[in-house]
């Protein structure tokens, strides 16, 4: 008998461990917990919890989405290794959606209606990751790093709304109260609107989705050789 789609999504770019279940076209479990470390060792018994909470077990997964960055190095790593290997023992598609694009498709519609998007993310150096988008979430560039005194030249005119965990800084660096808000979308990437994102990827690929290529990490530099003072995460 044909499996009803299911798809599990996995986020573990950033300072948080996110899952989700997609099923019948819905959300039917969610959970999500603040972790600046230790993404290894929470994202399993995570998943396990959420498939339990959705009513369904590995072997009803059809599908798996993973956050590819860019993020941090290390969560990056336990992500898309976790994503992989539950897709190549279900001989299932996994399917990437970068971070950028999750935190800009939660700002809710009402916040962007007239107003570009800007998902930033902080690197925990200097500088900030950061993507634009237009009001209908469609991409105004690529993800760059980009140092604050730089933004401006980067961001486009008008309104803006800022999502992300580095919007803070973005909004301070800019320095243009009337033109800025900060999303009430959250700062991490939230593993529903993956789902949903890898679920609309999958339609879109059809009878090829068996055949897509397992996801790349987007790395915006390399991975720092040394931890940063205070032990915080690689970024890349």
């Amino acid at each position: 008998m044909k499996r009803e789609p299911t798809l599990l999504a996995i986020d573990t770019a950033t300072d948080a461990c996110s899952v989700a279940v997609l099923a019948g076209g819905a959300i039917t479990a969610h959970r999500s917990a603040a972790m600046a470390r230790g993404h290894a060792e929470a994202l399993m018994p995570m998943v396990i919890e959420t498939l339990k909470a959705a009513g369904r077990a590995f072997a009803d997964v059809t599908a798996v989405g993973v956050t590819v960055g860019p993020g941090a190095f290390t969560g990056l790593r336990i992500g898309l290794s976790a994503a992989r290997g539950i897709g190549l023992a279900a001989g299932i598609p996994v399917i990437g959606a970068t971070t950028m694009e999750v935190l800009a498709h939660a700002v809710p519609a009402t916040e962007r209606a007239a107003a570009s998007v800007v998902s930033a993310i902080e690197s925990k150096r200097a500088d900030l990751y950061i993507q634009c988008f237009g009001s209908d979430l469609a991409p105004l560039g690529e993800p760059a790093s980009v140092m604050p005194e730089a933004l401006a030249e980067h961001l486009p005119d008008g309104p803006l709304v800022l999502a992300g965990d580095g919007a803070a800084r973005v909004a301070e660096a800019l320095n243009a109260p009337d033109r800025l808000t900060l999303s009430a979308s959250g700062p991490d990437p939230d593993a529903r609107v993956l789902a949903e994102l890898a679920a609309a990827q999958l339609d879109d690929a059809g009878a090829a989705a068996a055949d897509m290529a397992p996801p790349e990490p987007l790395y915006l530099r390399p991975p720092d050789a040394k931890r940063p003072a205070g032990g915080g995460r690689l970024r890349s």
